[in-house]
């Protein structure tokens, strides 16, 4: 069972007070974690999973995690090997290492979807393979390096969720569980959310149900299609769906709203109305919204949305300097910070003091090289990565959405202004901070499940580091085998890669410099940028009982209005659950209430492993 403080302990007490609690009820000393078999199944099962987000991302621009199929994937295999006498179980925290592996490995493909190929749609030239691949992995390793003085902060100190890291270290918690009679009930309801969500995500395949005469099956992808057939609703002239004010019929991102609390998710939904009922209605009747859709509405309202996180976050993280001084001065002081109970396991800050220079300056001088991106350039780029990362990291703990897209535009306006003309240094700039935030926040995500098990952070970053390589040499070639050097089958209907088409329209609007952002785009940045700030100095004053979230808020503006609403939906189900279920012995409550994560992570679990099944199989068909 996992030992957590309650959010009263959060917010009470100290940080050496979290630790000590941490290392007497939590920590599991020396069980077996990162071994030989860990790390050479995290490394397979990340390469094989790293080619299933590669062909998510070319066909819809998004990279999914993988950590809960490989940790569901991995207990199977070694529990069946272990019935035929051929091996024993892997121990939880084994499991928690090999998916760290995989997980890293799943996320390299990001830059492939975006800034990469986006950079060889301008310059019409094809980057060589190995180049791509350093390129990629030097990146990830600043990530991770940037990621180790973020650790205490976010995770020990104040104990974020990561939901999809949690969802990992519940499922991991369920299927290793000792206690039969908990551990099953755990199983079978992890099996029912699963099965539920992989039904649905199977009838929403009308591709795959037509190929096998059962198209009668299949469901809407939206609950509201079939208002359609009948009458358009609109506001002021724009049909809901174009506004992605729809309903959607996968439960998976309802899963995903299960981990959130409250304040997060209304929050998002909240941001989301705001800009879909009332802002982006206006402006597309202006005509300074060109297009009613997704993408065209992004390209307007990301600017404000990504101003609330910015200032938000930055707030929120320099209002309480104390965790950065006291890591500081255990690097640079001659004796030993009292009460650090954990420094024999943390992560040591000298690998971060001495790291980012030497990584920081490879970026540098590999960007002047290999793209011609000017070196005081590069090197402004190194302390935006930091700023970015501060708000990817704050946005992924809270929702498990790192919005590397928002934060990748907001690097090309700054670079839109600072080198006017040059699309490819705004282009390559854009994907040093994105990618760097974004591993970043990937693993920290992985050490939220260690943390919850009792596993050794700095056992986590080497095996992001082993992932890393991991999926770099599977991702990479298979890429370039797709394209085979033609460009020009870029955004075709093989390689549709949505991503990289609006990388690249960003960095060809911006070359001129910001006098290309319309002054309304301006207003609401300045506007989101002040109430990024109000926010967190009222959270502040009512010790984090304001009701408002500015990373929540802001990512409203730059998410779909159907994720936002069903993510919003799912935490409000359990919400009311919990006031309908009293009786601590119903099946309501041990499902609800009990063991809300790991109904929610089934639910995740479920939808996203047959999600990508689907995907290839249509692929294929």
């Amino acid at each position: 069972m996992i030992k957590e403080l309650t959010q009263d302990q959060v917010r009470t007490m100290t940080l050496e007070e979290k630790d000590e609690w941490w290392l007497k009820n939590v920590y599991q000393g020396d069980m077996p974690q990162l071994t030989i078999r860990s790390a050479m199944t995290g490394m397979l099962l990340g390469g094989v999973l790293s080619l299933t987000n590669l062909y998510i991302g070319i066909k819809t621009g998004w990279t999914l995690g993988v950590g809960i199929s490989s940790v569901i994937l991995s207990y199977a295999f070694f529990k069946m090997l272990a019935r035929f006498n051929m091996g024993s179980p892997m121990t939880i925290l084994e499991n928690n290492a090999m998916q760290s592996i995989a997980t890293s490995a799943g996320y390299m493909t990001a830059p492939m979807m975006a800034s990469i190929p986006a950079y060889m749609m301008v310059t019409g030239e094809v980057i060589p393979m190995w180049q791509c691949f350093w390129w990629i992995v030097i990146l990830a390793i600043l990530g991770v390096l940037f990621a180790f003085p973020l650790k205490r902060r976010f995770i020990n100190e104040e104990q974020l969720p990561f939901p999809e890291g949690y969802a990992a270290g519940v499922v991991m918690d369920s299927l290793h569980s000792d206690e039969n009679n908990q551990g099953m009930f755990k199983a079978k309801l992890l099996i029912v959310g699963g099965a539920l969500s992989a039904v649905i995500e199977f009838l929403r395949a009308d591709t795959l149900l037509e190929s096998i005469k059962l198209k009668f099956l299949a469901i809407p992808h939206h609950w509201d299609d079939f208002i359609y057939k009948f009458v358009t609703p609109t506001i002021m002239g724009t049909p809901l769906k174009d506004l992605t004010i729809q309903f959607d019929s996968s439960i998976v991102m309802m899963g995903t709203g299960g981990l959130m609390s409250m304040k997060t998710a209304m929050s998002i939904l909240i941001g989301a109305v705001v800009n879909y009922f009332i802002c982006a209605p206006i402006m597309i009747d202006a005509g300074i919204i060109t297009a009613a859709n997704f993408k065209a509405i992004t390209m307007w309202s990301l600017w404000g949305g990504a101003a609330v996180m910015t200032t938000s976050s930055l707030y929120n993280f320099f209002s309480k300097p104390q965790i950065i001084i006291q890591s500081f001065q255990k690097m640079f002081s001659k004796g030993k910070v009292k009460n650090d109970a954990l420094e024999k396991i943390e992560l040591p800050m000298w690998i971060f003091a001495m790291g980012i220079p030497v990584f920081g300056a490879l970026v540098v001088y590999l960007g002047h090289i290999w793209f011609g991106i000017h070196y005081w350039l590069g090197l402004l780029a190194i302390p935006l990565v930091f700023v970015f990362t501060l708000i990817a990291v704050t946005s992924t703990g809270l929702t498990a959405i790192t919005p590397g897209g928002a934060l990748g535009k907001l690097t090309q306006i700054t670079y839109g202004a600072l080198a006017p003309g040059n699309v490819t240094t705004n282009l390559m700039t854009a994907g040093i901070t994105s990618e760097v935030s974004l591993n970043a926040s990937n693993l920290l995500m992985d050490i939220k499940p260690a943390y919850m098990l009792g596993g050794k952070p700095r056992l986590q970053a080497i095996g992001h580091i082993l992932g890393i390589f991991a999926g770099g040499l599977v991702a990479v070639p298979v890429f370039y085998t797709l394209f085979h050097g033609d460009i020009s089958l870029f955004t075709s209907e093989t390689l549709p890669l949505p991503s990289a088409s609006i990388w690249k329209g960003v960095s060809e609007v911006l070359t001129k410099g910001l006098s290309n952002l319309h002054i309304t785009a301006q207003i609401a940045a300045l506007i989101g940028a002040v109430l990024g700030i109000v926010i967190e100095i009222l959270n502040k004053k009512m010790n984090g009982r304001f009701p408002l979230s500015g990373v929540g808020l802001g990512l409203g503006f730059v998410l779909r209005f159907t994720d936002a609403w069903s993510m919003a939906l799912g935490t409000l189900v359990f919400w009311v659950a919990k006031k309908v279920c009293k009786d601590k012995d119903s099946v309501g409550y041990r499902a609800f209430v009990d063991n809300q994560e790991t109904l929610a992570a089934g639910v995740i679990a479920g939808g996203s492993i047959i999600g990508i099944i689907l995907i290839l199989l249509e692929n294929v068909i």
